[in-house]
C-alpha cells in the first residue's frame, strides 16, 4: 500500500502545469466576455475551469489507484 513518490511528484507537476495553463487562458476569456461582450468568452472560461477540475480529479484518482483505495 505504498505510493511511488517519483510518479506522484510527476503527476503533481503535470496537474500544476495544466491548472496554470487553464487559469492563464481563462483570465483573457473573462476579459473578452466582460470588456468586449463576446459570448464565447464565458463558454471558454467554463470549459477551462472544467479542465482544471478534471486535472485535479485525475491526480487524486491516480493517488487512490496507487494505494489500492483509501482507508
Amino acid at each position: 500500500m505504498t505510493i511511488d513518490l517519483k510518479a506522484a511528484k510527476r503527476r503533481l507537476v503535470i496537474m500544476g502545469m495544466i491548472n496554470t495553463s487553464a487559469i492563464g487562458l481563462a483570465v483573457p476569456a473573462l476579459y473578452f466576455y466582460f470588456r468586449h461582450h463576446f459570448v464565447w468568452g464565458l463558454a471558454v472560461f467554463a470549459a477551462l475551469m472544467c479542465v482544471g477540475v478534471g486535472a485535479q480529479i485525475w491526480f487524486i484518482a491516480s493517488l487512490r489507484r496507487a494505494g489500492k483505495g483509501a482507508r
